[in-house]
């Protein structure tokens, strides 16, 4: 065992990763927002898949706070707080964990390392990617509904956690260029505002072919993006990058067959961005339609799919409802 595992940011992410290393033996202090921590306090921590998973942490087993305790010593900080709070966690983590400690993003999008290591400097930044879904069931009861296998920056640091995430059951793949692989997830979370505005779980709207349009349309215009900027992103779901709008625009019937694999989803599971509207926080719309809209204006194109539908988003607390497929592709000027 390398040594004990700091989870900052202990939402879905952080809390299943971290629940899953706790119940494989590693020492982990969890720290948080209030409302999250107190249902855990009252009902523990509970990690299950639909791999059959099933395990569960009692509150008196929980190490926990608001904030990292001072005098802490990690071996790994796994970063997993929204983007728009990247900043300030490091701030924290700068003022709590030693120089030099090894810290892992487990966060959406593509620039929180440079964020984070601009806030933070001493400390030991490294990108890392989550391909599956985790959603909250109930307080306490964190599920991951899809599949997939972590990924990060390829380095000395994370070397020996290999065998400790694999026991764990969170296979983890070092690249030496994670770069491609993020974008290949970011393309995937350019459903998360469609699943957010159609007020559906996952399952449900991937059924949809109208706003599997809307979601092919999206990556389009990121694929474009990615091509002028010379990036060739990485396959991180059953179909190929470039093939996806293909295959997200056949008819029904077509589709579900096609996209089986794709299709291996629970029917609880949802986008994180449908929850954040749901309870009012602050969405990682930048980070993802964001992210397009820029790689695109820093290569002389337009993305106006993406902005329109990062519009929609902040837009929707003052107008709360579910988009129906065909409304959202009106508004988008898909039909």
């Amino acid at each position: 065992m390398p040594g004990p595992v700091l989870v900052m940011g202990a939402g879905s992410v952080g809390g299943y990763v971290g629940g899953c290393l706790q119940a494989a033996g590693v020492p982990v202090h969890f720290v948080g927002r209030a409302r999250t921590l107190d249902g855990w306090r009252t009902h523990g921590l509970r990690v299950t898949d639909q791999d059959g998973r099933d395990q569960r942490l009692p509150p008196a087993a929980l190490d926990m706070g608001e904030q990292p305790p001072a005098g802490l010593a990690p071996a790994l900080v796994l970063l997993a707080v929204k983007c728009g709070a990247t900043a300030d966690a490091a701030a924290q983590l700068a003022a709590s964990v030693p120089a030099g400690t090894a810290v892992l993003s487990l966060q959406n999008g593509i620039g929180n390392v440079e964020t984070a290591r601009a806030a933070a400097p001493a400390l030991h930044w490294l990108p890392g990617m989550v391909p599956y879904n985790i959603a909250e069931l109930s307080p306490g009861h964190l599920h991951r509904g899809t599949g997939g296998r972590l990924a990060a920056q390829d380095d000395p640091a994370l070397r020996p956690w290999l065998p400790v995430f694999e026991a764990a059951g969170l296979p983890l793949r070092l690249h030496a260029d994670l770069r491609p692989v993020q974008w290949g997830k970011l393309l995937l979370n350019l459903n998360n505002p469609v699943n957010a505005l159609s007020g559906l779980p996952l399952r449900a709207e991937l059924m949809q072919r109208g706003y599997r349009q809307v979601f092919a349309a999206l990556q389009r215009e990121a694929l474009a993006a990615l091509r002028a900027a010379g990036i060739e992103p990485a396959q991180v779901a059953a179909v190929p990058p470039r093939r996806l709008p293909t295959v997200l625009g056949l008819p029904d019937w077509l589709f579900h067959r096609v996209a089986r694999r794709m299709l291996r989803i629970d029917p609880e599971a949802r986008s994180s961005m449908a929850d954040d509207l749901a309870r009012g926080r602050p969405t990682e719309v930048d980070a993802l339609c964001g992210e397009v809209l820029r790689l695109a204006r820093a290569h002389g194109l337009a993305a106006p799919l993406n902005e329109r539908i990062a519009q929609l988003v902040r837009a929707w607390p003052d107008e709360p409802r579910a988009w129906p497929a065909h409304e959202l592709q009106r508004a988008l000027g898909l039909r």
